[in-house]
């Protein structure tokens, strides 16, 4: 998928200007940056669900999503929103099956491999062993899951996700992390996610796009985009990474101002149970809007 020229904003004016990027598939592309950068809004923008004041999205095949039906639009592309209602009673599997929308007639019928795509779609995820259980009975991870089990019952290309480890404990977001890059590079879907924290990013991602007022600070991989400098500057703390090449390991690690006659702390003082290390080792990475629907939209 290529977003070209992007500009997109509100009545206030525009939030994202003159973006371009490419997301590619079996690769994951993480948006980050401070908060109003326009990560949020450039994700609405690349899945439709927010209009372009310029530019063009268009998918692997020369495609112009603008051109395409809503119910074709969601076969190709599906996006996991951050605010998403939750049903009373409704069972998982029938959230997930919320998925298969698009394939389905006005009676949801028509869908011949909608039931063997939905058990896939909740194997894949790791819900199956809850798949009768209400969706309002469950933890926040597994719900999470839920939502991603659907969005991949639309069977699309393109999967984006706007800060998918929101409100999750921290063992929730690594399992998240995992299986998003597990999607990417085992069954070549292609992810564009935004994420807040820039470890997260370094740990999943191949490449990032760091954003700044609303457009693109730097774009490449995790080595390249992740260097102090070029942080410090964009969300306007002092940062410092570190990238150990024989390890495939970055680490960022903001500094807060130093005070009055006081020796500035290193990142373990500050959190000494979180180290803020991303592996990229190989161990390591195998260790009702028709695209929204339910709060989610579709894959390309």
């Amino acid at each position: 998928m290529h977003g070209t020229q992007l500009r997109i904003g509100y009545s206030r004016g525009d939030v994202v200007t003159d973006v371009s990027l490419e997301l590619q598939p079996g690769r994951v592309t993480a948006l980050v940056g401070p908060n109003g950068s326009g990560k949020s809004t450039l994700m609405r923008g690349l899945a439709r669900l927010q209009p372009l004041s310029a530019g063009s999205v268009t998918f692997s095949d020369g495609t112009d999503a603008a051109a395409l039906p809503s119910r074709q639009l969601a076969r190709r592309l599906t996006m996991l929103a951050q605010s998403r209602p939750v049903p009373q009673g409704l069972p998982v599997r029938a959230a997930v099956a919320l998925g298969r929308h698009p394939y389905q007639g006005r009676i949801r019928t028509g869908d011949p491999d909608g039931a063997a795509v939905v058990e896939r779609a909740m194997a894949l995820t790791g819900v199956t062993a809850v798949a009768d259980s209400p969706v309002d009975e469950l933890s926040g991870g597994q719900l999470q899951r839920v939502w991603l089990a659907s969005c991949l019952a639309q069977n699309t290309e393109v999967l984006l996700l706007d800060e998918p480890t929101n409100h999750l404990d921290l063992k929730y977001q690594v399992e998240l992390l995992e299986l998003l890059h597990s999607l990417a590079h085992d069954h070549g879907v292609c992810i564009g996610v935004v994420l807040h924290d820039l470890n997260h990013a370094a740990a999943v991602a191949d490449r990032i796009v760091l954003l700044s007022a609303g457009r693109i600070a730097a774009a490449g991989t995790p080595a390249e985009v992740l260097d102090g400098q070029v942080l410090s500057t964009v969300y306007g703390i002092d940062i410092t990474t570190d990238y150990s090449r024989a390890a495939e390991r970055i680490e960022v690690r903001p500094r807060p101002p130093r005070r009055s006659g006081a020796a500035r702390p290193s990142a373990t003082d500050l959190d000494p149970g979180r180290p803020c290390i991303a592996d990229h080792s190989a161990a390591a990475h195998r260790a009702a809007d028709p695209i929204a629907g339910p709060s989610i939209a579709a894959s390309a």
